[in-house]
C-alpha cells in the first residue's frame, strides 16, 4: 500500500510539473505543437487503415474461349469442371488458392478472384472491377492466338490505358493459357507478337483508349518500337495450362500482389 500511495504521490507531482510547464508555453507555439501531433496521428492512423484495408481481388479477363473459366477453377479446387464451359456471368468467389490448402490453410489471406466473362458485349464489366484490383491476369489462348491476336491485343491496350489501372499501376500478368499443346505457341513469341500489334495500335488510336476515352493516357515512348517494359505498371509473361492443372506461375503472380 505505502507503494502504491508514494507512486500516486509521484503521479500528482508530475502531473502538476506538466500542467505548470505547458502553462507557460506562449499560445501560438502550444496551437502549433498541438496541430502538429493531431496531424501526425491522423497520418499513422491512414496508414494504418490503408494497409488493413489493401485489395486482395485480382481479375482473369481476356478474349472468350481462353480459359479463364477452367484457371478460375483450377485456383479454387484444382478441378477443371471437365473443361467448363464459356461463362456468360462472372465467377466470383474469395478463398485460400487450391495448392495452399493443405500446408497453410487458416494461415494466409484469401484471393477475391473473379473471373470476367470475355465475351465483347460484357467486357464492359472489367471496369467495374479495375479500379478495385491488386492485380491482372490477362489470358491468352496460346493454341488460337494468331487468329485473335488483333482483338486480344486490343483488350489488352484497353487494360493497360485504363485510368485505374495508370493511377494504381496494378500489375498485370499476359497468362499464355493450353501451352501442353505440342502446337500451341511460346510465350516469347506471344509477348513479341502482342508488342507489335500493340504498337500498330498506338498509332491508330493516337493512344486513346476507347475504354476509357476521356483520358488520354499514352502507352511506350514516343519514338521508340513499343514493349511491355515501357508500361506504367508491370507487366509480367507466363505460360499455364488450365486443363492439365499447371498453373503454379498464375499462383505466385497472384501471391506477390496478394500477400499472405
Amino acid at each position: 500500500m505505502d507503494n502504491l500511495e508514494d507512486l500516486k504521490i509521484v503521479a500528482e507531482q508530475w502531473s502538476k510539473q506538466g500542467l505548470e510547464f505547458v502553462q507557460k508555453i506562449p499560445p501560438p507555439q502550444l496551437y502549433t505543437a498541438i496541430g502538429v501531433l493531431l496531424l501526425a496521428t491522423i497520418w499513422l492512423l491512414s496508414i494504418r487503415l490503408f494497409r488493413r484495408t489493401k485489395s486482395n481481388t485480382v481479375l482473369l479477363s481476356g478474349l472468350s474461349g481462353s480459359g479463364k473459366t477452367v484457371l478460375f477453377y483450377q485456383l479454387r479446387d484444382g478441378s477443371s469442371h471437365q473443361g467448363a464451359v464459356t461463362s456468360m456471368e462472372p465467377n466470383e468467389g474469395t478463398f485460400v488458392l487450391h495448392n495452399e490448402n493443405n500446408t497453410k490453410k487458416g494461415k494466409v489471406k484469401p484471393v477475391h478472384l473473379i473471373d470476367v466473362p470475355g465475351h465483347s458485349r460484357l467486357i464492359s464489366k472489367l471496369e467495374e472491377y479495375l479500379p478495385r484490383a491488386a492485380a491482372v491476369v490477362f489470358v491468352v489462348d496460346a493454341l488460337e492466338f494468331l487468329p485473335n491476336i488483333r482483338a486480344a491485343s486490343e483488350y489488352l491496350y484497353d487494360i493497360l490505358t485504363n485510368a485505374s489501372v495508370i493511377k494504381n499501376k496494378t500489375p498485370v500478368l499476359l497468362c499464355c493459357n493450353k501451352t501442353d499443346k505440342v502446337t500451341a505457341h511460346t510465350k516469347e513469341f506471344i509477348r513479341k507478337q502482342m508488342e507489335k500489334e500493340i504498337d500498330k495500335l498506338r498509332v491508330s488510336r493516337s493512344a486513346i483508349s476507347t475504354a476509357d476515352i476521356a483520358n488520354d493516357f499514352t502507352l511506350g515512348i514516343e519514338g521508340e518500337v513499343f514493349s511491355f517494359s515501357h508500361c506504367h505498371n508491370k507487366v509480367t509473361v507466363a505460360e499455364a495450362s488450365g486443363l492439365t492443372g499447371e498453373t503454379d506461375q498464375v499462383q505466385e503472380f497472384i501471391r506477390e500482389h496478394v500477400k499472405p
